[in-house]
């Protein structure tokens, strides 16, 4: 496994947020839903993405961006238009004042902003489970992603812009896969730029002792790695691993495959109904009751606990 693939095979969207809104100016909409991830294809017209941590964002059409939750953000026709709708966790729209919305914005088949033939269409899906994202994959991201239509060319838009808009059985599911796959696309060009910021671990893939070392860990979690045997891998001395492992990646060796198993685990609990003693072993521990300590030291829950949150919020049970 590549280290981009290992970063990209996250995203799974289940039941994800999506819609197409139609705006005339002036408009703005707060975004307070607390979402891990929320993805805004400008499709016509320009729109400013403004996050509550400073900095804004012209996005003008074939522009994409990607917010990174959970902190809020505006996006409006102007900076200086003053919030007309509130969107709330699990989707729900309100008055800034707090008043519903009760559907007075819709506009048909997950259609939603206040003129169907408005200036400035937007392609938003959001991930509303941070499950559905994998925390490796949020880590590495800025609050503010952004890709220009000079910069990439997404072969998705006409098939995302036709599909959104369709009622038809089994259409979530349809829906669910082509966000997922416009995430992979963008990220994989935006982790392509030589100036993007990814994360310490990608950075060391490039590195020759290192990056073996990175591969042989996420390729074969399961087997009983030491510092020792890696760096004999690697070619170098325990000594050395130690110490240039530490400074590409920022954590020891050992830290950081104890992280990449508690990940591996954490998504089969969630994604499959293997037992726990099925997925220590898979994943690098001895026993259930092994990964049990190490799951809850880590995750502060226990793997049942996380597996039950996540069969939750599948459900959309929890808000």
């Amino acid at each position: 496994m590549d280290a981009l693939a290992g970063l990209l095979e996250g995203p799974r969207a289940r039941g994800a947020f999506m819609i197409r809104a139609c705006f005339d100016p002036p408009w703005s909409v707060r975004v307070e839903d607390r979402a891990p991830l929320t993805v805004m294809l400008v499709v016509r017209g320009d729109a400013w993405v403004l996050p509550d941590a400073g900095g804004k964002t012209l996005l003008r059409a074939g522009d994409l961006a990607i917010a990174r939750g959970p902190d809020p953000y505006t996006c409006a026709d102007d900076p200086g238009t003053a919030p007309q709708a509130l969107i709330l966790p699990g989707g729900e729209c309100s008055y800034p004042d707090g008043r519903p919305l009760n559907g007075s914005m819709d506009l048909g088949v997950r259609t939603w902003g206040d003129t169907l033939d408005g200036g400035t269409v937007v392609l938003i899906g959001t991930y509303l489970w941070p499950g559905e994202v994998g925390g490796r994959l949020l880590d590495a991201l800025p609050p503010l992603l952004t890709l220009t239509s000079d910069t990439w060319d997404c072969p998705l838009t006409p098939l995302l812009t036709e599909e959104i808009v369709r009622d038809e059985p089994g259409q979530e599911v349809v829906l669910d896969r082509l966000l997922d796959l416009l995430v992979i696309a963008a990220l994989r060009a935006w982790f392509s730029r030589p100036e993007a910021e990814t994360p310490a671990w990608y950075r060391a893939m490039a590195d020759p002792v290192v990056g073996r070392v990175l591969r042989l860990i996420q390729d074969d979690p399961a087997h009983p790695w030491t510092v020792a045997a890696l760096a004999a891998k690697a070619g170098v001395s325990r000594a050395a691993l130690a110490r240039r492992f530490g400074e590409l990646v920022g954590e020891p060796p050992m830290s950081y495959l104890t992280a990449w198993r508690l990940a591996l685990a954490a998504d089969a609990l969630r994604d499959t109904g293997d037992t726990l003693e099925a997925i220590a072993r898979r994943v690098g521990y001895g026993s259930a009751f092994a990964l049990s300590g190490a799951f809850k030291r880590v995750y502060g829950v226990s793997p049942q606990e996380h597996r039950v949150r996540g069969r939750e919020d599948v459900g959309g049970v929890r808000a």
